[in-house]
């Protein structure tokens, strides 16, 4: 198998009116590196693309990756740059970016142009900003590409900021994370949700365990099915006594804990997402905390109560 190290840069429209396209955001321009099983480069993919939805190059852009209007008028179309680039790619290859928003947006163009999807479902890709922070930091704290860079004394022997050069900078960070236990925390991009239940991602990680669902047409009816609600120890897989049910932080947000006999507090957090459709489907991870983190979540979802209250009495008040 071969590591896709995909970098992408795109354009934006500064006119809300352009919204109705629903493609925020189009690719100007995709760089990529191939890895071998030894990290090793054996390939490159450095392509500009002609603009073909957004004509005016916002000044972000420009400002950002240093890209104007005439360079980008001899790229090719996104539809035979993208063709080209799959086939670059082969068969047997797992995506790797810096963070999470490029292959959401790369499968967001190949759906507008109607071209082919890359998968029927939530696409596994090793996130290489979330590996470096599970293998040199604190593994919750998301770093810049050039902080990774500088942390590891790589060489600085091309400019940062376009497609091929961050895809470059990726790679050679990947090529320094050395312990392969890192890569069991596989990713996945949601841009094409499960279609059934059959189809719906259970993930058991070291530290965590994480739920993908299929969509549901409201958020109550995906709160309430029995799988989304209940809190099993993913290790090993006994019922966890719920002593706080799922509440609510902000309506997208919901949390819970749980005690299982044999290995202690379970923290759940429902993650509640809306799918391009205007569904909603839902990310479920729990994970075994401590004592004191149990009680923390204790103190958070009193202080949320206590807030409610005082809001409703507020509203009272005003409206006596």
């Amino acid at each position: 198998m071969n590591y896709i190290v995909l970098d992408l840069e795109w354009n934006q429209s500064s006119n809300q009116r352009d919204k109705e396209y629903g493609i925020p955001f189009e690719i100007v321009e995709i760089g990529a590196v191939k890895l071998n099983t030894k990290k090793e480069i054996i390939g490159k993919f450095d392509q500009l693309i002609k603009p073909q939805i957004y004509q005016t190059i916002h000044f972000i852009t420009t400002k950002i990756i240093h890209i104007d209007k005439e360079e980008l008028s001899n790229g090719k179309p996104f539809q035979e740059v993208a063709k080209a680039f799959l086939d670059w790619c082969g068969k047997d290859y797992i995506f790797c970016t810096w963070g999470t928003l490029d292959l959401t947006e790369f499968q967001r163009n190949l759906c507008y142009y109607g071209m082919d999807e890359i998968s029927k479902g939530p696409l596994p890709f090793y996130d290489l900003q979330k590996f470096f922070s599970i293998a040199f930091e604190d593994r919750k704290i998301r770093r810049s590409l050039e902080f990774a860079v500088d942390y590891l004394n790589i060489e600085k022997d091309i400019p940062f900021h376009r497609a091929y050069s961050d895809a470059y900078y990726t790679a050679k960070v990947f090529a320094k994370i050395y312990n392969r236990e890192v890569e069991k925390y596989i990713s996945y991009d949601i841009f094409m949700t499960p279609c059934s239940k059959k189809e719906e991602i259970h993930k058991v990680f070291p530290t965590y365990s994480k739920y993908i669902t299929r969509e549901f047409k409201e958020k109550a009816v995906a709160l309430n099915d029995r799988e989304v609600n209940s809190t099993r120890c993913y290790l090993c897989g006994r019922r966890a006594k719920k002593k706080i049910k799922w509440f609510s932080v902000n309506g997208k947000h919901y949390y819970s804990l749980s005690y299982c006999k044999r290995h202690g507090f379970l923290k759940g957090k429902i993650r509640m997402k809306k799918a391009d459709d205007g569904d909603f489907y839902v990310i479920k991870t729990l994970k075994l905390i401590t004592a004191e983190e149990a009680e923390d979540i204790g103190n958070k979802q009193e202080k949320l109560r206590k807030q409610r209250a005082d809001k409703r009495i507020k509203n009272k008040k005003e409206m006596a």
